[in-house]
């Protein structure tokens, strides 16, 4: 079958509970936690996976697949080179969106928002609970640079492992976390004859969060 054929014939029909505004948290990061939680009570893959969006100098948006490694009320963080393409694109301009899929649930959340770099002692205490290679690998890689082949990145790899031979890694300065501070989340729960639920929480002019219901 080809992909055409297939994305023809594919049917999907949604069944998730109901989600009313009368039912939600009234603080989104809460209301975020419970279903969180429960996208990992579920053991399905990789619950901590978000899609960053980002735009560029040139107003070109650009997404990926990153994993969250950090939650609180503040918001959610997630790390990697500064100078990589999001790193340009965050420090040039801080708006993002963010968007988490489990599909397991017929659960969607996406969050808008601005970014801040965390602060050196959190970089530093993350990078150094990492696999002692992954660290390796954070000097090996100038990340979304081109490189002329494999070859290259295994060889910088071995040149930095015998550099460090012995020592502790230091983290580099072209590495480190970044907080997605969100004013936007929206709740989409599936349901029967694509009648989605979606509920908006919108951070207002004194600090709370209104909630509204949108239209699927």
């Amino acid at each position: 079958m080809s992909i055409e054929e297939h994305i023809k014939n594919l049917r999907r029909e949604y069944s998730g509970e109901p989600l009313d505004e009368a039912m939600v948290d009234p603080d989104p990061f809460r209301q975020f936690e419970e279903w969180f939680n429960e996208a990992i009570e579920s053991e399905i893959s990789d619950p901590h996976a978000m899609v960053v969006a980002t735009v560029s100098q040139t107003e070109r948006p650009s997404a990926r697949v990153v994993l969250l490694r950090g939650i609180d009320g503040n918001g959610f963080v997630f790390y990697t080179n500064y100078r990589s393409r999001k790193g340009v694109d965050i420090l040039r301009n801080p708006n993002v969106a963010a968007v988490f899929f489990w599909s397991e649930l017929h659960r969607q959340v996406r969050v808008e928002g601005s970014v801040e770099k965390v602060s050196s002692r959190e970089s530093d205490n993350y990078f150094h609970s990492r696999p002692r290679e992954s660290q390796v690998g954070a000097w090996a890689s100038i990340q979304s640079e081109i490189i002329s082949d494999r070859e290259e990145l295994d060889r910088h790899f071995k040149e930095y492992e015998r550099r460090f031979e012995g020592k502790l890694v230091p983290r580099p300065d072209s590495w480190g976390g970044f907080r997605i501070i969100p004013e936007v989340y929206e709740f989409w729960q599936g349901r029967p004859n694509r009648l989605h639920d979606r509920i908006l929480y919108k951070l207002d002019k004194s600090g709370g969060w209104k909630i509204s219901r949108l239209a699927p």
